[in-house]
């Protein structure tokens, strides 16, 4: 999902931008812009893409007998 080649354009993870609030990003060809906005320019990026929060894991019902072989 991460590189997929059909990504829906952000600002967030383009190649001519840079994060500089949650929702802001400076872009080179447009100045500072909305994080979820988008251009005919975009250029996708992927190592700027935020992989969503796991799970925490739930310990509550687990036993010591749990974890032995």
């Amino acid at each position: 999902m991460l590189f997929d080649k059909k990504i829906e354009p952000c600002c967030s993870y383009c190649d001519s931008g840079v994060r500089i609030s949650p929702t802001e990003v400076a872009c080179l060809r447009r100045g500072v812009v909305s994080a979820g906005g988008s251009c005919r320019h975009f250029k996708y990026d992927p190592l700027k893409r935020e992989p969503p929060v796991a799970e925490p894991l739930k310990t509550d019902g687990l036993t010591k007998e749990d974890f032995t072989l």
